[in-house]
């Protein structure tokens, strides 16, 4: 069974709907432990909820990056993690974490990357953007985190049409509905060792019977 950390920043809406797919047993895998940065995040409810352990755990309360990581991958170790989850985290993954989990750390960006992507791009910011730039089509990538924002190889991608009476507040309902979709999706994969990396490319594999 793999183990999955999530880390997330607020109210954890792609965590739920991964939850309810494995509830349905659609993938092979359990939430065993969800930090985030805040202490009121939302996604401590869901925790609580469905008692899964939880953590808050920030860089700000330590006096050097060396602690906080070292704590971080304590945590991970203890739980038995394979897969780390970004679910609306807004803070950067530290390098040694990404070296320790390389290809084990997915995220999900609200558009098409590379477009819309980098540094201060998320949530109604990226929406807005669209908005603004004209483009005709948006959607929302899954992709492996690497020490750039927005930069580690694609893993799934999904397109919707952006009208032209679109809002960056309706385009953010349409893209989550995507979002919920992928993300469970490029989990599964991994869950079921369905993905080949070759540099920036990633590939799926067939599942056993086809």
């Amino acid at each position: 069974m793999l183990n999955v950390a999530v880390f997330a920043s607020g109210r954890g809406s792609n965590a739920r709907a991964i939850l309810k797919n494995i509830d349905r047993q659609r993938i092979k895998a359990r939430i065993s432990i969800i930090l985030s940065n805040k202490s009121d995040a939302g996604i401590f409810d869901i925790a609580r909820q469905r008692n899964i352990p939880y953590r808050h755990i920030d860089l700000s309360h330590y006096t050097c990056e060396k602690d906080y990581v070292g704590d971080v991958l304590s945590i991970l170790d203890g739980h038995n993690v394979g897969l780390i989850v970004l679910a609306g985290y807004l803070k950067k993954i530290p390098s040694e974490i990404i070296s320790q989990y390389r290809n084990r750390i997915m995220n999900i960006h609200p558009a098409l990357l590379p477009a819309f992507g980098g540094k201060g791009m998320y949530g109604m910011n990226v929406h807005r953007a669209v908005v603004e730039y004209g483009v005709k089509i948006t959607g929302a990538t899954v992709h492996f985190v690497d020490e750039e924002y927005d930069h580690g190889p694609i893993i799934l991608q999904e397109a919707i049409r952006v009208h032209d009476d679109d809002t960056p507040e309706s385009l953010s309902e349409k893209v989550l509905a995507v979002e919920h979709d992928i993300y469970s999706r490029a989990i599964k994969l991994f869950a079921d060792r369905r993905l080949e990396i070759d540099g920036r490319r990633v590939y799926v594999q067939n599942s056993k019977g086809q």
